[in-house]
């Protein structure tokens, strides 16, 4: 589906957990008593609602406050605040100390030296997967290539 039609679906469904009706008459008087900037027209409201247009950022996050609604699910949605959780879940468990101090070396070297070691870590987890090795087009080029 496209993002501005699931856009217009999650607004809409903001709207009525809100206790709010779904049209471009309501939210434009409700956004436009809230927004500082340049007010809104009736057009560009509509086509929010109807999934033509999705909002400039600091709308979106006029528009979630009003919504009472996290500003990056109502532009991507549920989904991507529950895999930003598992990821981040997966992070805070799995890396202990010995990590993080290797994660802080490995920040602190130069750009060349990081894109090696990355090239190694990433061969070596393929490897462990059962998959094959990454090829690099920069891969068995010497410094005087």
């Amino acid at each position: 589906m496209d993002q501005k039609l699931e856009f217009a679906e999650r607004l809409q469904a903001a709207m009525r957990s809100a206790g709010l009706e779904p049209r471009p008459a309501v939210l434009l008087n409700l956004f436009n008593s809230h927004y500082w900037g340049r007010s809104v027209t009736f057009q560009a409201v509509s086509r929010w609602l109807r999934g033509e247009a999705i909002p400039a950022q600091d709308k979106l996050i006029t528009l979630a406050e009003l919504l009472k609604i996290e500003p990056e699910v109502l532009r991507f949605g549920e989904v991507v605040r529950k895999s930003v959780r598992v990821r981040r879940q997966r992070w805070d468990e799995g890396v202990g100390y010995l990590e993080r101090e290797t994660f802080d070396a490995f920040l602190q070297l130069p750009a060349p030296q990081r894109k090696l070691i990355r090239e190694v870590i990433l061969t070596f987890a393929k490897v462990h997967q059962g998959g094959a090795a990454p090829r690099d087009a920069s891969a068995g080029k010497t410094s005087s290539d």
